[in-house]
């Protein structure tokens, strides 16, 4: 399996190749189309990301010593952004998550693209992968 940061150096290269912001934009739409999305039971408060302009939930499963995301949203670019995310940290331990940065999203100028509050949800959802990797953590 790959690295988280084999993972993050794969979607910086793949940015890198993407001309303009529209392209872009269709990127990450795309990636979300592709989620599998969650089923309604587990779209509650609980998993429910704090702080974002639409509705973003986090699940995760924690298993065999590896931290499994799942997420949904009901906004199109919020969900080809958690895609992006749960992609790049799925199936890693959670002291892999602890000690990896999100650097590639500055890499990759997508704070920049997002208004401020879709940025902030962004920051949001970072944060929650990090607690889940930390209540797990405990939990071990």
């Amino acid at each position: 399996m790959k690295s988280i940061k084999e993972k993050q150096q794969e979607i910086i290269d793949e940015f890198a190749f993407l001309e303009d912001w529209e392209q872009k934009y269709e990127y990450i739409i795309d990636l979300g189309k592709e989620l599998k999305g969650l089923p309604e039971d587990k779209k509650s408060d609980e998993n429910l990301i704090k702080g974002c302009q639409s509705k973003v939930w986090i699940d995760a499963e924690f298993r065999d010593g590896k931290l499994y995301f799942d997420a949904d949203s009901d906004g199109i670019l919020p969900k080809g952004i958690v895609s992006l995310l749960t992609s790049i940290y799925s199936g890693h331990s959670t002291q892999e998550i602890l000690d990896s940065d999100f650097d590639f999203i500055s890499e990759i100028g997508l704070q920049e693209f997002l208004s401020p509050s879709r940025a902030n949800g962004l920051m949001a959802m970072t944060k929650q992968i990090k607690f889940y990797a930390v209540a797990y953590q405990l939990k071990a």
